[in-house]
């Protein structure tokens, strides 16, 4: 199910994100209208990480399904997960998408794939 799929696709990223040196901070953070799958960070960065999984590339590559809208909440979110929990950090906002084929996984980690504005 699409539910399944979008858990297998975070606990992937999870994975890939702690094998990259990534400390995990929180998943699934929901402040308001806006949920944040992944808060990481390394070093002095926080990465807001958004997961998208599909299971074709057929209609588009999975980075492609972040709207605009989207992008707002995720900014609202992470600002206030920053101010809440009092951290002096850089803060970027990256999407790590897996296409998830018959026969084999693709993990592409889109670092600073948009920008707060």
């Amino acid at each position: 199910t699409h539910t399944e799929l979008g858990n297998k696709g975070e606990q992937l990223a999870v994975s890939h994100l702690e094998k990259n040196g990534y400390t995990i901070l929180e998943r699934n953070y929901r402040f308001q209208k806006a949920e944040i799958d992944i808060i990481a960070q390394q070093g002095n960065i926080v990465a807001i990480v958004e997961v998208k999984t599909r299971t074709s590339a057929n209609f588009g590559n999975p980075e492609d399904f972040v709207s605009p809208k989207k992008v707002k909440l995720l900014v609202k979110a992470a600002d206030e997960y920053i101010t809440s929990n009092d951290l002096d950090v850089e803060v970027r906002f990256d999407i790590i998408a897996i296409l998830h084929e018959k026969n084999s996984i693709t993990i592409k980690h889109l670092e600073d794939a948009f920008y707060h504005f």
